[in-house]
């Protein structure tokens, strides 16, 4: 209960300070549905003719799609707000603050802000991904085979993300380095069999592992998947939120503050 009440008074100031600029939403809406729009258009040219993407029809690709948007939308809530902070926390020294909190610093770190901005990719994405799973006719208890691969999803988004922030106390400059993570991370849109075989899938299955991200969920909604899939999936997410708090813990040794 403490917890909770710790999250509802972080977002609810967080969120009184993001509305004093509500243009921004306006923005970001329409930055969505021209980012989305563009997305569908790619994906249509694809399908054209009657063909199909590595053996995903139109609206099982839609699926896909709407996975991705959702989990950026989430990102975009709930990890972009706070795991973009933790640069300047180690820059101007405020992270020495965050450490003298009676909070487990990750914690603090990870959950201390909510941003309205990503509303709407995770409107869109569940209007996507209820439009293709009627369309396709799937039952309404797809939509819950689907949450444990989502919240893995998640798991794993968040602790690559934290891992990677997490390295700017030895490279306080790693803007570059989540510009690239975000770049493979938008391979996502795609179903991973739309990537030649060989290389690149065993790149973005195993060392980004993207195909986990959008295609395993999309998979566990449309019954399409083996179920060593979803246990993999289970054991890479704890796999990895686990390293990510062993690498912080690490990293905190070479944490020098501001003042030394």
């Amino acid at each position: 209960m403490k917890l909770f009440k710790l999250l509802g008074l972080f977002w609810s100031t967080s969120l009184a300070a993001e509305m004093e600029y509500r243009s921004n939403f306006v923005m970001a809406t329409l930055s969505t549905l021209f980012g989305l729009g563009a997305t569908l258009f790619a994906l249509s040219l694809f399908y054209r003719r009657g063909a199909d993407l590595g053996g995903w029809s139109w609206l099982e690709a839609l699926l896909v799609l709407g996975m991705f948007t959702l989990l950026h939308g989430l990102s975009r809530t709930l990890f972009e707000p706070n795991l973009s902070r933790i640069v300047e926390h180690v820059r101007t020294g405020t992270l020495d603050f965050v450490l003298l909190k009676p909070i487990d610093s990750q914690l603090w770190l990870s959950t201390r802000r909510l941003s309205p901005w990503g509303v709407p990719d995770i409107v869109l994405g569940v209007g996507l991904i209820a439009y293709a799973a009627t369309t396709l006719g799937l039952e309404p208890l797809s939509f819950l085979v689907a949450l444990v691969p989502v919240a893995s999803s998640l798991t794993i988004l968040y602790s690559i993300w934290f891992t990677v922030a997490a390295t700017t106390i030895w490279y306080v400059k790693i803007y570059n380095i989540t510009d690239v993570l975000q770049a493979w991370l938008d391979a996502g849109r795609y179903p991973i069999e739309s990537f030649p075989p060989g290389v690149f899938r065993f790149i973005f299955t195993f060392v980004v592992p993207v195909a986990f991200l959008t295609t395993v969920p999309a998979r566990a909604m449309l019954g399409h998947f083996e179920v060593r899939w979803l246990l993999y999936a289970v054991l890479l997410a704890a796999g990895l939120f686990v390293f990510s708090r062993v690498f912080w813990r690490f990293a905190l040794r070479f944490y020098t503050s501001a003042s030394s």
